[in-house]
């Protein structure tokens, strides 16, 4: 009797617990090859070609520059936003910010540039669903962050430049507690992020 309601109490349980957490939403992540300066070498270190490219991105001014903001809408979907920073996006970033306050274009940090590693910050959209982890795949494979942390709702996770190398697509997974979203991102796209 026991064995049976056991099996029994699993049998009931089962539906319940496939339906905690509906099948993965899927997206495929935009970079458009318009961009200014052009870009197709992907994520890297600091080195020289990406560091004066950055420095043109940011003096480009103005509200948003596609150059400097693009992975704002990389992965758009209803549940999370990606916000990541590489070397290339410090030194854009902090040229932009000032370059879009009328000031002279300055020259970021080298040293910082150089230690700058990816850093991926993945935001809620809706309070119901906070983030609870990621994963970004390729090829079946789980590349882990070096670091990650868990904090109000939302994630900040740290990799290596070879997760993100433009060899082939990967899979940036933004697990929530409610619901999960996959973003494939193509190895063309991914030979635009920068």
């Amino acid at each position: 009797m026991v064995k049976t309601l056991s099996v029994l109490s699993f049998l009931l349980l089962l539906p319940a617990a496939a339906a905690a957490q509906p099948a993965p939403v899927t997206v495929k992540a935009r970079v458009p090859a318009t961009i200014k300066p052009a870009w197709t070498k992907g994520i890297q270190a600091a080195n020289r070609e990406n560091y004066w490219n950055a420095v043109e991105c940011g003096k480009q001014g103005g509200a948003r520059p596609a150059c400097v903001f693009y992975d704002a809408d990389a992965c758009r979907n209803e549940e999370f936003a990606l916000s990541l920073y590489t070397p290339y996006k410090m030194v854009a970033y902090t040229v932009w910010s000032e370059v879009s306050k009328g000031r002279k274009a300055p020259t970021p940090s080298w040293a910082e540039a150089q230690r700058t590693r990816i850093i991926l910050g993945v935001s809620p959209l809706k309070r119901d669903n906070p983030v609870a982890g990621l994963a970004v795949r390729r090829g079946g494979k789980v590349l882990k962050p070096a670091e990650s942390m868990l904090s109000n709702g939302g994630g900040t996770f740290y990799y290596d430049f070879a997760a993100f190398a433009p060899t082939t697509a990967i899979t940036i997974e933004f697990i929530g507690k409610a619901r999960t979203v996959h973003c494939v991102i193509d190895r063309a796209v991914l030979a635009r992020f920068r």
